[in-house]
């Protein structure tokens, strides 16, 4: 798992955050930056072809069987989207976006299929273990791509580095061909008609036929709000730091290698709070406190360029961060029916991302308007709606509250 969870995480920044400061290195102006930086906007989309996952065996891999064929297809997809990034750079910036969009779209599919393996491989009483150690390889993946990447990148070139980051996904390639594949068995459809039915219809019918139309509807308006605050920073993130004067090295030292252990940090004492107080209780208490973080991006623009104010930022936002992950993945967990694993997962999962992808996708037009300070402003803001929902769904999901209204 913590291998998997390092393929999971290097892609996402290289689509992403470390992908917008290589755009602005090029002379790419920053609304461009943040829409062809949202590319990681593919991954709200991922339980469109979730389905496939869950149904269809792919031909050439029926020996590594479904949930280790699907993830060496997307572990080998990734390492060809890098290195045809590294080839075009974005002097070539249609062929450029292309490649970053296949390599979102591979990022994505892995997701789909270490979510499923993950649920299918252990009971629900090892989920917890799990997740923290899934973390801990999400986070290093995030390490290398951000941190690691950074730094390299005021020695050697972008094209380089993204090669670089190719080879490193060797390692769980490896993993993939030597670990086990879940012992569950799937019953093949009678026709093309059933096959729709069970692939596509019963999955989303299942969560609305367990928890009603009326709870399953305010869980999953819930589901799309509350990770808001923190999903609007990652476009924006790199160049408003450059903005305020730190070098790459700055940013990559602080936020990259420093950043990742203290969400480390926060993401076992995330762990350490599902276990003691449940997903429930512990996911509302971690919302609140990573929206609140954002407003220390808020004093950094008031002492721009100093190191101690950038590491106190960075400091509360990768804590609180961390800490929303394990109640966040522990409480998505708790909604899926095991009979349709990677397709329940991987809608809900999409719903958690989709707004904050919007948000970031026009954070620079709204920059533009409202400057750093207010759009920071506007994403801590942006957690009200989802505490309101949360108050409302307190006594369906909350175990003292309500422990046989759960739709299990």
């Amino acid at each position: 798992m913590c291998m998997l969870g390092f393929s999971s995480g290097l892609p996402f920044l290289l689509v992403s955050v470390t992908l917008s400061l290589w755009l602005k290195e090029d002379g790419i102006v920053l609304k461009d930056v943040t829409m062809i930086a949202s590319a990681g906007m593919t991954y709200a989309f991922k339980f469109v072809w979730a389905p496939l996952l869950d149904h269809w065996k792919l031909p050439l891999f029926t020996r590594l069987g479904q949930r280790r064929g699907w993830l060496l297809l997307a572990q080998l997809g990734v390492i060809a989207g890098l290195l045809a990034m590294a080839f075009l750079t974005p002097r070539q910036l249609p062929l450029f976006v292309a490649s970053t969009l296949f390599v979102a779209l591979m990022g994505a599919t892995l997701d789909i299929a270490l979510d499923g393996y993950r649920i299918e491989i252990a009971p629900p009483s090892a989920q917890g273990a799990l997740v923290a150690t899934y973390s801990l390889g999400y986070r290093l993946g995030l390490l290398v791509s951000g941190a690691l990447a950074l730094i390299l990148s005021d020695h050697v070139s972008w094209s380089q580095i993204y090669v670089l980051m190719a080879v490193t996904m060797a390692i769980p390639v490896i993993t993939t061909l030597r670990m086990p594949e879940p012992d569950v068995r799937r019953l093949s459809p009678s026709s093309w008609r059933e096959a729709m039915r069970e692939s596509v219809i019963d999955p989303f019918a299942d969560f609305f036929r367990r928890y009603r139309w009326g709870l399953a509807g305010l869980a999953l308006l819930f589901i799309l709000l509350f990770k808001l605050p923190e999903q609007s920073i990652g476009t924006i993130f790199n160049p408003f730091m450059r903005d305020m004067g730190f070098s790459k090295t700055e940013i990559g030292a602080v936020t990259k290698i420093y950043g990742v252990w203290i969400g480390i940090a926060g993401a076992f004492l995330g762990g350490a709070a599902v276990a003691r107080w449940g997903a429930w209780r512990s996911l509302g208490v971690c919302i609140v406190l990573g929206a609140i973080s954002n407003l220390l991006y808020v004093l950094l623009i008031r002492h721009p360029g100093q190191l101690s104010m950038l590491t106190l930022a960075i400091s509360g936002q990768n804590f609180f961060e961390g800490m929303l992950g394990p109640p966040t993945v522990a409480f998505l967990s708790l909604l899926v029916n095991r009979q349709h694993t990677a397709t329940q997962y991987a809608l809900l999962s999409s719903l958690v991302n989709l707004p904050g992808k919007v948000l970031g996708f026009f954070a620079g037009s709204i920059v533009a308007v409202a400057g750093y300070g207010g759009y920071f402003v506007i994403t801590v803001f942006s957690v009200l709606p989802a505490m309101l929902l949360f108050a409302c769904l307190w006594r369906h999901f909350d175990p003292v509250a309500a422990p046989s209204t759960n739709g299990s």
